[in-house]
């Protein structure tokens, strides 16, 4: 692995760090006495020692709390061979290059272009001096995909997971009044027992190998994904909050506070028009009230109306106040409908990827908002999050624009016949997944919908092995539990699995709605548009027979299409044949009046491993580039969702 590295002083005082700050003249005697009496009050007004599991909640800045966003440019190191640790490399970081945060690695240097193994990622910060006396906080947007952290030196602890917040208390760890160095070792091999994984070749005959090999169809970027915030907060703070609507204008707040604190919380709902007040007994931590709102405005797609929910623990001097913005709605499986505000709403959207060209996965605000306005401009009012939670930032912008949003898991292409130990393994981290995502997202109205798991299998795809006996039950032995403990974490929402063409009608059978993939013309019946339509329509008769009192979901259907690549007549890879294949399937399924969505795959083309079955590494099944511009497929869907849907 090439090195291409630099060690220089100069950039570390540059980009990257602010040391060098404090001159080396006699200036520095007296820079010296001012801190050590800046350290002495800083520990004279020291918060009591942290407890319990930090907040996540994301760090609004409000007049009792400040945020940080760390350095655009770290210094980066890989570490192949796994040595860095023992080597001491969490105490400083030598042979360095600079890497953006956040991005993945893969795109920025060649030589890691497809590498997935352990990485050092090390900056440096200072801390705003007011935050003395206050608990500072940091907070990890997604590392993907395990994190070991230390600040100083000092381990801080670590993460298993990508896509999702995690948070350390520092307030012990932290320098109020000198440099500060934070290193982070990220690690994301595809290993068996990970959600997602990887076939086991030692157990399965490949017929389609990948590079890197996974068992899902898109590139498992590595690296820091999204922002690594500091904030600062009061002592006693607010550490989790939700949010509960109803039609008639009844907001349910529930709240926890750190260190078990009692005491009264004032709330306010308050929009343009006016504001609603409350307030709330917490003891041992905890406490909950009702705010009325008259003639509530409630959010939709036609209509996104937020509201700002206002927070205070009234502790004395040292109150804590988050606001966050929330929505008035109810959704609701009822029968074979999906129920917005009491009303059938029909789902016109995508699956997509967080998935951009130089920066892979890392968060990109701009093209975030771009793809919103592309999927408006199409018609388009939903979407799915496959296959793993997205950031933050794209909950909260799908907020503002009335997206219908169904958030799904990391869990994407499990297979039922690996051993026990692997499923036990996978459930773990998928229980912990389930319960870090619920814990994000459940106060977004735009988030209609828990998706438990993409397209499980019993065996891998690309094999040509006999499927093996036993993988239905083990099935859904496994889901069963998943399903009671999202119902039990949030009870507002329907919660289900995205099968694909094929899939196990009971594993489909313990969600309030059927979500399904479906691929005739491509997959299957390749090139023969005409026999795939009666497949299709056989498909969907086959659903309806094996949950007759359920609201039905294509989330996925489409073709490749390799953009200015045309025939006549139409031909698999031709703009024109991916055109006539999800005009086939609109049209189609928007006979069934059960059917309550339709999510053409995918809203753009994006990154894969490299493979027989994908063109320069890509999937061409985007109705626009990878780069955003549009195929002929955009403008056909375009005009035939400019009706509207009947629901």
């Amino acid at each position: 692995m090439a090195d291409n590295s630099r060690n220089d002083g100069e950039t570390r005082r540059g980009l990257v760090t602010r040391r060098g700050a404090v001159g080396v003249t006699g200036g520095m005697v007296l820079a010296g006495v001012a801190a050590g009496a800046s350290q002495a009050q800083a520990r004279a007004s020291q918060p009591r020692p942290a407890s319990g599991v930090p907040s996540i909640l994301y760090p609004h800045e409000s007049v009792t709390r400040s945020t940080k966003s760390l350095a655009a440019t770290w210094r980066f190191r890989a570490d192949p061979k796994d040595v860095g640790e023992a080597e001491g490399w969490q105490t400083g970081l030598k042979d360095f290059r600079l890497i953006p945060v956040p991005a993945s690695w893969n795109d920025i240097f060649d030589d890691v272009r497809n590498y997935v193994g352990s990485a050092w990622y090390e900056t440096d910060f200072r801390v705003d001096k007011g935050w003395a006396g206050q608990r500072i906080h940091l907070r990890f947007g997604s590392v993907n995909y395990t994190a070991k952290v230390w600040l100083n030196g000092k381990p801080l602890g670590g993460h298993v997971g990508g896509h999702l917040p995690f948070a350390f208390d520092i307030t012990d760890t932290v320098s109020i009044d000198g440099d500060n160095v934070l290193t982070v070792l990220v690690e994301n091999k595809i290993q068996l027992d990970r959600v997602p994984s990887t076939p086991d070749r030692t157990r399965w005959h490949m017929h389609t190998v990948h590079f890197p090999q996974t068992a899902y169809d898109f590139f498992p970027y590595a690296g820091i994904h999204r922002p690594v915030l500091l904030h600062a907060t009061p002592d006693v703070h607010l550490k989790d909050v939700t949010v509960k609507t109803s039609l008639d204008g009844k907001v349910s707040i529930e709240l926890e506070a750190s260190a078990a604190w009692s005491g009264k919380a004032s709330v306010a709902i308050s929009d343009d028009r006016a504001e609603q007040k409350g307030s709330a007994i917490l003891t041992g931590g905890k406490g909950s009230t009702v705010v009325s709102l008259k003639n509530p405005r409630l959010w939709s797609p036609d209509d996104p109306h937020l509201y700002t929910l206002t927070i205070r623990l009234e502790n004395g001097a040292a109150p804590d106040e988050y606001a966050l913005k929330i929505g008035v709605r109810t959704i609701e499986a009822k029968g074979d409908k999906l129920l917005l505000n009491g009303k059938p709403v029909f789902l016109r959207g995508f699956g997509k990827h967080e998935d951009f060209p130089i920066h892979g996965r890392g968060l990109d605000v701009p093209s975030i908002i771009r793809d919103f306005q592309l999927l408006k401009w199409i018609g388009g009012n939903s979407f799915r999050t496959s296959h793993y939670p997205y950031s933050d930032e794209a909950m909260m912008l799908a907020d503002e624009h009335g997206l219908l949003v169904i958030d799904e898991t990391p869990a994407v292409s499990l297979v039922f016949a690996d051993p026990p130990e692997i499923q036990e393994a996978r459930s773990r981290q998928l229980r912990q997944d389930i319960t870090d995502l619920v814990r994000r997202d459940k106060n977004h109205p735009c988030v209609i919908m828990w998706s438990l798991a993409n397209e499980p299998l019993v065996k891998p795809f690309h094999t040509t092995d006999p499927e093996p006996p036993g993988g239905n039950e083990t099935g859904l032995k496994f889901f069963s539990p998943l399903f009671d403990l999202t119902r039990q974490l949030d009870s507002t929402r329907p919660v289900t699995i995205v099968s694909v063409q094929g899939g196990s009608t009971d594993w489909q059978a313990l969600g309030d709605v059927v979500c399904v993939n479906s691929y005739q013309g491509w997959y299957s019946l390749s090139g023969q548009l005409d026999l795939a339509e009666e497949a299709l329509k056989s498909d969907v008769a086959k659903l309806r027979a094996s949950h007759p009192n359920k609201p039905i979901m294509f989330t996925e259907f489409g073709a490749d299409a390799v953009a200015g690549m045309h025939a006549h007549p139409p031909e698999m890879w031709t703009e024109e044949y991916q055109a006539d294949m999800v005009e086939m399937y609109i049209r189609v399924l928007a006979d069934y009046p059960f059917i309550f969505g339709t999510h053409p795959w995918a809203f753009a083309d994006f990154r894969t491993s490299q493979s027989i079955m994908r063109v320069g590494a890509l999937n061409h099944k985007g109705f626009f580039t990878r780069e955003r511009k549009p195929k002929l497929v955009a403008h056909r869907t375009r005009a035939l969702w400019s009706t509207p849907a009947k629901v």
